[in-house]
């Protein structure tokens, strides 16, 4: 597992003293004053940070940077990912996980000896988090929502994810032979 988790990205400018919008991706971003420095994804630049608001229309927080102080500055890093070291995380509790963990798990159809493909990454468009999956033999990616309805079990031990369906592996068995679904 890597030793750096991904915490938010910017996704905008804020005023004209250097604030940024970041996208949380925990569940409390406030602790973020607490973590110290962050990076960037490649660890060429950091980040002294503090968060100084929260949108009342979405989840994402507003942020100072130390150092950015002009709109400019701010909309250049537009995209940026924080990363920070995993030990300075608080501990997970049960059923909780780093999402970036389970990218890459096998992924079974329903029970641990049906492998159908891997776990590709993870997306949330405000309404919950989207698991996006490759299934073995297709091309195209399934997603479904990353919810313990469709998502049952996870085991980061043995290294896979149980999922309930995968809608692409059952159309291919609803077509006739005329390749039509029906």
């Amino acid at each position: 597992m890597e030793k750096k988790i991904c915490i938010g990205k910017i996704v905008a400018a804020h005023g004209i003293k250097g604030e940024v919008k970041v996208k949380p991706h925990n569940s409390n971003p406030t602790d973020w004053n607490k973590l110290g420095e962050l990076e960037n994804k490649d660890a060429s630049k950091t980040f002294l940070i503090k968060v100084v608001g929260k949108s009342l229309a979405n989840a994402n927080v507003r942020i100072k940077i130390k150092g950015v102080d002009t709109r400019n500055e701010a909309e250049a890093l537009i995209g940026t990912e924080f990363y920070v070291s995993r030990d300075k995380l608080p501990e997970l509790g049960e059923e909780e996980y780093y999402l970036q963990d389970l990218i890459g798990l096998k992924v079974c159809l329903k029970n641990p000896e049906n492998v159908i493909g891997k776990v590709l990454r993870f997306y949330n468009f405000g309404a919950g988090d989207i698991i996006e999956l490759k299934i073995d033999g297709q091309k195209e990616t399934e997603m479904l929502p990353f919810t313990k309805q469709y998502v049952p079990e996870i085991n980061i031990a043995q290294g896979y994810v149980t999922v309930s369906s995968a809608t692409m592996i059952f159309a291919a068995d609803d077509e006739g032979e005329d390749g039509v679904q029906g």
